[in-house]
């Protein structure tokens, strides 16, 4: 199997709600598995990037959001051994716990620190015992386990021995090999579009299963009523799931889908770089032009793993969560470049696709996973498409002008620098106003 199969097989995760929320309900769920009694206290201490991601974004299931209540629902009913879909199994009953644990003051988050970087440390106290689990780098990577002051269980950061690995039970023999998503940083823009292009079919055919995912929670986003921005996206299109218009299509299949995740919706998506949203925006685009020119899995499967591939290189840079809106700029940019090979662009008209988006709408905010992900989504969806034409037109932003560097693997890496370490102090500044409105 070729490595960057690996890269995007290990990568590839299902993921129900928003990210952040399942990754705080994962980790003090797993805590209180370790404990026994009825629990006291929980605290939480989490990094800039995963506090953001969750302050207002929907939890599946119950109407409540944010940081507070996804620990809550960890502790009063979530699955641990079901890694970012631990709050599958959240009920009334544990609702309505979690409700009365806050009301009780027993729950408590702070702001670890200011960083891209993945940082989760839950402390949950019961009767008879105090148990202290810390995530890092990937939203289910255990590093350390603590049980009444004793370490019982330590791994390396992003390592091999991680939660994401030992409990989650999808993944193939294949995808436990040691590889990692750094390791894309070998690969030149040319070497990914080409294994894209010539990979053995029957090797990538695992990308078909995000469609099922993605389709499904499109459906879940479409039936609902809570989906007001879906909805219209809807009456955009004609009234119609797909119509012959591309653009209108992609809009509402990608963006309605968007807004069924953030509003937390009980569908899971199927995330990349450890983010639904940017898996919705990795694909479902694709689909839509797919769907519309009526082409031929293959071409599908092909452009997705091309799509996933861009978008991890830019993320490898940007740090996995940033102040920058990844799923617009960061898997916005893979759906582009892979909607150009669908349109039968030239790998150099893909390298003009590339500028075109670098030189857009690189520097979009990202405030945390909210219903405002979906007008990120409907802006990143248009400037794709737009890229798209403008580049296969041989019109785009030269490389000597704005960030985009001299070679493609130059200006993605530039597009990671904007977010981190460039927007650090933009990540202050979004949580001071979180902190004012807790106020």
């Amino acid at each position: 199997m070729h490595e960057l199969t690996k890269i995007i097989k290990n990568d590839m995760v299902p993921a129900l709600g928003v990210t952040e929320p399942g990754a705080i309900a994962f980790i003090t769920s797993t805590a209180k598995s370790y404990t026994v009694g009825e629990v006291k206290s929980v605290e939480l201490s989490l990094s800039s990037s995963i506090y953001k991601g969750a302050f207002t974004c929907g939890i599946p299931g119950v109407e409540e959001v944010g940081n507070r209540f996804a620990a809550a629902l960890g502790v009063c009913g979530a699955d641990h051994t079901k890694g970012l879909e631990s709050l599958d199994s959240i009920d009334d009953e544990s609702r309505e716990k979690a409700k009365k644990m806050i009301e009780e003051g027993k729950i408590k988050v702070s702001l670890h620190s200011i960083t891209p970087d993945i940082y989760l440390n839950a402390r949950v106290c019961t009767e008879d015992d105090i148990c202290e689990v810390t995530v890092e780098d990937r939203h289910t990577n255990i590093t350390k386990i603590k049980l009444n002051g004793e370490t019982v269980f330590s791994a390396e950061k992003d390592g091999a021995n991680s939660a994401e690995q030992s409990e989650g039970a999808a993944e193939s023999e294949e995808a436990e090999e040691a590889v990692s998503i750094e390791d894309i940083k070998k690969y030149s823009f040319t070497e990914i579009v080409n294994y894209a292009r010539d990979v053995d079919i029957e090797e990538i055919r695992f990308i078909k299963e995000a469609y099922t995912v993605n389709l499904a929670l499109l459906e879940e986003g479409f039936k609902s009523p809570r989906t007001t921005l879906g909805h219209n996206l809807y009456k955009q299109n004609g009234n119609a799931g797909i119509s012959e218009n591309e653009l209108a299509t992609a809009q509402f299949v990608t963006n309605t889908a968007l807004e069924a995740r953030v509003i937390g919706l009980s569908k899971p998506a199927m995330s990349i770089t450890g983010s639904g949203a940017h898996g919705i925006l990795c694909t479902m685009p694709l689909y839509a032009c797919w769907a519309v020119n009526e082409m031929s899995e293959e071409k599908l499967l092909r452009a997705t793993a091309l799509s996933y591939l861009i978008t991890i290189y830019i993320k490898v840079h940007s740090g996995i969560m940033s102040a920058f809106c990844g799923c617009a700029i960061a898997a916005g940019t893979g759906a582009a470049v892979a909607l150009c090979y669908m349109k039968g662009g030239n790998i150099l008209q893909m390298n003009y696709t590339l500028n075109n988006m670098a030189s857009s709408i690189t520097g979009m905010i990202c405030d945390g996973g909210n219903k405002g992900c979906t007008l990120k989504g409907v802006v990143a969806v248009d400037m794709a498409h737009r890229a798209v034409n403008f580049a296969l037109a041989n019109a785009y932003v030269e490389s000597v002008h704005a960030i985009n560097g001299r070679t493609p693997e130059e200006t993605m890496k530039n597009m990671g620098l904007i977010a981190s370490p460039g927007m650090l102090e933009t990540e202050k500044v979004i949580l001071d106003i979180f902190e004012n409105k807790n106020n």
